[in-house]
């Protein structure tokens, strides 16, 4: 089992993260410039270094095992670690180009997904050699991808204590959301307001990892919180069971719930505010580059607003 990375066992991660990332051996030999002799070979030597099953080949296709997922997880928060290293080091030289990583958290309407394109498109226009990668994050990772250097920006609604280590720049957009349920749950006779004889917590709810506790307490009344989903899509698959009600964002009706016939609870009551942000950990260093970014972030969204 490996005990400390060496160049050697670099080279061959990056030959295990073509591999991952193009879902086999023969798309990766473009890619890599090899082989797919010397691709597997170079496979088998990283699975030996680490003692582990990385991947399944054989007339069933590429597969990788559950161990192989969690090495490329790593790997992938390596390169980026690398890239952003860098990109950092090229700005100390006034020298702006190189990767850019942009999470955008996960759930985000497809408007924002457009709107973050055009800032990636003006960006990209604007200075040369810029790459930029997007990957999108669950809510209750965000903060830590800013943190730990994994990327630069983090696109994301934030409604927790602002930790100082992290960088705020508001979008001046506001995503609303309010308490929905199945159109077949019990509650849903009541969308023009619960009455004060119906007591909520004695229906199940569901709850978003991360998401500030305080969502779920309004005066006297709080959610019964049972059971909880990682992001604001498969809190959607859980309210649709009927079994529970939970918040969501309005966009999801306007989006991915509509024709669903979801019932919003319309007694103001756990209506929910979330400000959207650009965030970055405070040891990346917001070049022109990065400056721009946020700029043109801010502005396209702010446009699908209007």
């Amino acid at each position: 089992m490996i005990n400390r990375l060496q160049e050697s066992d670099i080279k061959l991660l990056r030959v295990f993260y073509a591999v991952a990332s193009c879902n086999g051996f023969t798309a990766a030999e473009s890619v890599l410039r090899m082989q797919r002799p010397n691709i597997s070979a170079a496979i088998k030597k990283l699975e030996d270094r680490l003692d582990l099953v990385l991947c399944h080949r054989g007339r069933g296709g590429f597969q990788m095992s559950k161990e192989g997922e969690v090495v490329f997880q790593e790997t992938k928060r390596i390169f980026n670690s690398f890239d952003n290293f860098v990109f950092n080091l090229k700005s100390l030289h006034d020298d702006y180009s190189g990767h850019i990583t942009l999470v955008m958290m996960a759930g985000l309407p497809l408007n924002y997904h457009l709107a973050v394109s055009q800032a990636v498109k003006s960006t990209m226009k604007k200075f040369n050699d810029i790459h930029v990668n997007i990957q999108t994050r669950l809510y209750n990772e965000v903060e830590h991808v800013a943190l730990s250097g994994e990327c630069h920006l983090v696109l994301s609604t934030y409604d927790m204590v602002k930790p100082e280590s992290v960088t705020f720049h508001p979008i001046d957009v506001k995503c609303r959301g309010r308490l929905y349920c199945a159109p077949t749950h019990p509650l849903a006779k009541y969308a023009d307001g619960i009455p004060d004889t119906v007591k909520i917590d004695d229906y199940p709810a569901i709850g978003i990892s991360g998401l500030s506790s305080g969502n779920y307490i309004d005066g006297e009344r709080r959610l019964s919180i049972q059971t909880f989903s990682d992001s604001y899509d498969a809190c959607l698959s859980a309210i649709m069971t009927g079994e529970y009600m939970g918040l969501l964002p309005d966009y999801m009706l306007e989006h991915q719930g509509k024709g669903l016939g979801l019932v919003s609870i319309k007694n103001r009551q756990f209506e929910f505010n979330h400000e959207l942000f650009v965030m970055n950990g405070k040891n990346t260093r917001l070049n022109p580059v990065l400056r721009h970014l946020i700029k043109e972030v801010a502005y396209f969204i702010q446009q699908t607003e209007k």
